[in-house]
């Protein structure tokens, strides 16, 4: 029997570390065939420092050929105990859309901004990964994008779009044949682990580093815990996902006790030993009750994204 196939859809480099870093390893580490997919190059990123000032879109412009250098870095370290590690490819090839920043920036008013791309395109771009790469599992962003950036919002509306396209025999035949994905997933936090990690660096049990600032009440997104259908244990893989999050060191500075991190505006977050999801209907893109998707009887979170896959793919081809 082959190994269960896996995509996750990022909207830049850097959420694929942040959001699942610790699912990517974990799969990856236990063979499967892991991809994550990529829609831009990050151009609009804000970066910290002064080191790599000067790459901005608003100087240099060179950001988002460095992004590409970080994400190769964060992907090898993803894959560090996997023999063949995780893969990645740009959505549409590396360059083809572009970092639209947030609404209302002039970066959405760029040509090749991805937020303001032709819908039609861009599902037909994932459209093709899907079909070739056919999938047991495929990862997003809930319908917010996390926390509502354009890009994010996008990957979102086109991942849904993509899934019943790719399973949809009339749909672009030129694409290759029909898949469908048996299983999708939005990336989440819970509000309940979210609470008890701000609690761990309010009481200090995770350090701060210096500059970095606590988060005010309902600065940090997250969803409430009774939508959450998911949690994968990504303990054991905690420094995989550290070391790739410090890869990304123009957007990330990960605390030396690898336990928190920051972002450009220093507000101090947890890194979470657990990822979270919300299962989501293949085919009609609407969140799946949370209590038909449990591990067992007892109503406790379901704790592996290929669950059931056999039965539901009809055997793993």
């Amino acid at each position: 029997m082959s190994a269960g196939r896996m995509i996750l859809v990022h909207a830049h480099p850097d959420d694929e570390s942040i959001t699942t870093g610790g699912t990517i390893a974990r799969y990856a580490a236990a063979g499967e065939e892991v991809t994550i997919v990529t829609a831009t190059l990050g151009e609009e990123g804000e970066v910290i420092g002064e080191r790599w000032a000067g790459l901005v879109a608003d100087r240099a412009d060179q950001l988002g050929g460095y992004r590409i250098h970080e994400l190769d870095l964060a992907v090898a370290a993803l894959g560090a105990d996997a023999a063949s590690g995780p893969r990645h490819e740009f959505l549409g090839g590396a360059g083809r859309w572009r970092d639209s920043g947030m609404a209302g920036s002039a970066a959405a008013a760029h040509p090749r901004a991805f937020a303001a791309a032709p819908l039609a395109d861009v599902v037909d771009s994932l459209v093709e990964v899907i079909r070739r790469l056919r999938p047991h599992v495929l990862v997003t962003y809930d319908p917010y994008g996390g926390y509502g950036h354009p890009d994010h919002q996008r990957v979102h509306r086109a991942s849904t779009d993509a899934v019943v396209a790719a399973a949809d025999a009339r749909h672009r035949p030129d694409l290759g044949r029909t898949w469908s994905v048996p299983k999708v997933y939005w990336t989440v936090t819970g509000a309940g682990q979210l609470e008890r990690g701000i609690a761990a660096l309010t009481d200090g049990s995770i350090p701060l580093c210096d500059g970095w600032r606590l988060p005010e009440p309902g600065e940090l997104p997250s969803v409430p815990d009774r939508s959450v259908t998911t949690a994968i244990d990504v303990g054991p893989w905690c420094g995989a996902k550290a070391a790739a999050m410090a890869a990304h060191a123009t957007q990330i500075t990960v605390a030396p006790h690898g336990r928190g991190y920051v972002l450009s505006n220093l507000i101090a977050q947890p890194l979470f030993d657990t990822e979270m999801f919300l299962r989501v209907d293949s085919a009609t893109g609407l969140p799946i009750d949370p209590r038909s998707v449990t591990s067992d009887t007892d109503g406790r979170l379901e704790t592996d994204l290929f669950a059931g896959i056999v039965a539901a793919a009809g055997g793993i081809e």
